[in-house]
């Protein structure tokens, strides 16, 4: 299994599309927040979800994931996936991507590399526990982030 990129800009300028569920029911948003690395002697990937977001009752109820990157001709659609939220608008009708079953969760036929994650951790990232400015900046009357740890088991291209 290899996966081969800019490791520092994948997710802030590429951008990804953070997909939980199954086929019956699933949602997906855009993240820029996230992070590639090693933990308990497993490859993983780190993302991070606001309590707030439609997608986090997703993450929370289903042990899979999946990080999708897409080529820049889509990063319009990326951005409305990422404002818009999946209890307002059915966002696989109106973004124009194509889902793909996968055997634990769903990817997109456009994509141009999906990791497949398996959840392993869960943590709420306390306020309390930032720097002030950053605490001020990103979670003044905003709803905190969960961090979400997952084993990437597979990548797909």
């Amino acid at each position: 299994m290899e996966f081969k990129t800019d490791i520092f800009k994948t997710f802030d300028k590429k951008w990804a599309l953070l997909t939980a569920g199954n086929k019956e029911s699933f949602n997906m948003m855009t993240i820029s927040w996230g992070g590639l690395g090693t933990l308990w002697n497993k490859p993983v990937a780190t993302v991070y979800v606001r309590t707030s977001r439609y997608t986090h009752d997703f993450m929370d109820n289903n042990e899979y994931f999946t990080i999708s990157f897409f080529p820049e001709k889509y990063k319009r659609v990326l951005g409305v996936l990422g404002s818009k939220s999946g209890r307002d608008m059915d966002k696989i009708n109106d973004s124009g991507l194509t889902a793909k079953e996968l055997d634990a969760s769903i990817s997109f036929e456009e994509a141009e590399v999906t990791l497949v994650c398996k959840k392993l951790f869960k943590q709420e990232l306390a306020v309390a526990n930032m720097p002030k400015e950053i605490a001020e900046s990103l979670y003044s009357g905003d709803a905190p982030h969960d961090m979400y740890i997952g084993e990437v088991v597979g990548i797909i291209e």
